[in-house]
């Protein structure tokens, strides 16, 4: 029998074949200085962002500050991705909270045209693997999106309750967050073939090569969202074997980028937000509770850039 249905087994080889060939894009939301949804800033701002051919896009997510929208404007931010995207790649929406407001953001999303869920961890309370299962189910059950968990903060399958998600109709897949390899190692092997992995680790790039050796060489790419020429660079040297590039740009790049995002909790979004104005990329402030970078850090974000846009031969302003 088969697990999923054809619809849902089409999405899955998509995001396959977008994961082989590309890095995965987290776009940033735009808001207007006043706090407000700008969402011809977002659209001006994705359609750069997706001229540069990721694997596919997840809006509305982590770094796209899922947990400040509202309905409205989540539905707005999914349907402006769809509609950009054109069908070129597919649109994966972050959903998440408990299983019953998850679900009201996936039929919005349904409604919108997303082709999948990205389900972020719940709220709050941590959980046995009897709840995280069911919480994926009830999700699952009531929606016909097909689903990829995202295990982070306090989500954490073990290997039993990934064979469990795995036969959830529908569950295609999981996004890690943890970096544990050895736990990761034993959760690829438990799944059945075709269950989709990927890196989702904050600045997945700095674990690339590692997660690569259990079996998991895709990944999201925070760097993407401000500077794919950088995120395109790595990736293109890490898939041609080309150590030499893959560490300089480890080196000089991507390390005191993470050094710097570690200085404050939630610079991987603000940090992320900072560096795209920086390129001229209309995306606003951050919303609250995040806050945005100071003087200090943003002149040392300035320099980390300028090296990172140098070591691939690309410039600080473009045209968004």
């Amino acid at each position: 029998m088969e697990r999923f249905s054809a619809e849902t087994d089409g999405v899955a080889q998509r995001l396959r074949e977008g994961m082989a060939g590309g890095v995965l894009s987290f776009p940033l939301t735009s808001f207007r200085g006043d706090g407000r949804l700008d969402l011809d800033a977002y659209r001006t701002y994705l359609t750069a962002q997706l001229a540069t051919d990721p694997g596919a896009v997840f809006p509305a997510c982590g770094t796209g500050e899922f947990g400040a929208l509202d309905e409205d404007e989540y539905r707005a931010v999914v349907a402006a991705t769809v509609e950009i995207a054109d069908g070129r790649l597919p649109v994966v929406a972050g959903t998440g909270y408990g299983w019953a407001q998850a679900l009201r953001f996936a039929r919005i999303a349904e409604e919108a045209g997303a082709d999948a869920l990205l389900v972020l961890p719940h709220y709050l309370v941590a959980a046995p693997q009897d709840g995280l299962v069911e919480q994926l189910r009830r999700i699952a059950d009531g929606t016909r999106l097909p689903l990829i968990a995202y295990q982070r903060g306090q989500v954490t399958f073990t290997a039993d309750g990934v064979r469990r998600i795995a036969q959830i109709p529908g569950v295609i897949g999981l996004k890690d967050g943890h970096s544990d390899l050895d736990r990761l190692q034993r959760l690829t092997l438990a799944a059945p073939d075709g269950f989709l992995f990927f890196n989702g680790a904050a600045t997945a790039e700095i674990q690339a090569r590692a997660y690569a050796t259990v079996g998991v060489p895709a990944y999201s790419s925070a760097v993407h969202a401000f500077a794919p020429e950088i995120a395109d660079a790595f990736f293109t040297a890490l898939r041609a074997d080309d150590g030499a590039t893959v560490t300089t740009l480890l080196r000089e790049f991507y390390v005191p980028l993470v050094e710097l995002r570690d200085r404050a909790p939630g610079y991987a979004v603000s940090l992320v937000k900072a560096a795209a104005r920086l390129r001229g990329l209309p995306v606003g402030p951050v919303r609250a509770p995040l806050t945005d970078l100071g003087p200090a850090d943003l002149a040392d974000l300035e320099r980390v850039l300028d090296t990172g846009l140098g070591l691939v031969g690309a410039v600080r302003r473009r045209t968004a």
